[in-house]
């Protein structure tokens, strides 16, 4: 996970990364402590080494930040400072940009490959021509431009999207499936909730082997995702906007 660290830096981003061995973690404040009491004991360390990741996160891009309570299931930031968080497997990565209000932050982390069967739950059949036929597809590093995506992939640059998507507008009112707080995908995937699923959103390739994921409503809502294969798991991050695909495509 390290060896992401200068790619994140080349794109603006801070990379934080926490695992929930590390020994004697503790709440950064009363809020924190409040949250985690309530949580089974997997739960807690993995919700507190969500928030080590972010404060490392930020660290990384010369902010600093104390607690960081939640809302419903959402992190709550001081303000001037943001960061996404995702878990997997017992690690906690997150990101953080230093400045740009606005610009949207997303990543996902995904350890445990998805199977192909789980394609329904992610894409729809404008979709599925994306996905790679070969049984071994994965390879560690970048993927290469041209090569056909997982599901796992397309999952994570969607989970990534969704955040950045949400996080600038609120009122978006997605309601994904498979969202826990931060991001957390379990094993497996949960059914749809009833105000939409990761199927509203549409994924399309784009240049240099990133992709595009667009709000099916309004397909102008779009972010700019790469995805980052490690071992047989990937990482997805949203990159900041580029103009590269063009004035009908508002990229936020």
């Amino acid at each position: 996970m390290s060896a992401l660290r200068p790619l994140l830096a080349a794109a603006g981003l801070g990379l934080g990364i926490a695992t929930v061995r590390e020994p004697g973690p503790r709440p950064a404040g009363p809020a924190e402590a409040a949250a985690a009491a309530s949580m089974p004991a997997r739960r807690r360390l993995e919700f507190l080494a969500g928030r080590r990741a972010a404060r490392r996160a930020l660290r990384a891009v010369g902010l600093d930040c104390g607690e960081i309570p939640r809302s419903g299931r959402l992190p709550v930031f001081p303000p001037g400072r943001a960061a996404s968080i995702s878990h997997s497997a017992g690690i906690a990565v997150a990101v953080a940009r230093a400045a740009g209000p606005g610009l949207p932050l997303g990543c996902d982390l995904e350890l445990r490959p998805l199977p192909r069967a789980a394609a329904r739950l992610v894409l729809r059949e404008d979709e599925e021509e994306l996905l790679d036929d070969r049984d071994e597809p994965f390879h560690a590093g970048s993927r290469p431009t041209g090569a056909g995506w997982t599901v796992t992939e397309l999952f994570s640059a969607k989970e990534a999207a969704w955040k950045a998507l949400a996080g600038t507008d609120p009122g978006l009112g997605l309601g994904l499936a498979c969202l826990g707080e931060a991001g957390e995908t379990p094993q497996g995937l949960r059914p749809a909730r009833p105000t939409g699923s990761l199927r509203d959103l549409r994924v399309g390739p784009a240049e240099d082997g990133l992709c595009v994921v667009r709000l099916r409503a309004d397909p102008a809502r779009a972010v700019r995702v790469r995805v980052v294969r490690i071992g047989t798991g990937v990482f997805g991050y949203v990159l900041r906007p580029s103009p590269s695909l063009g004035p009908s495509a508002a990229l936020i």
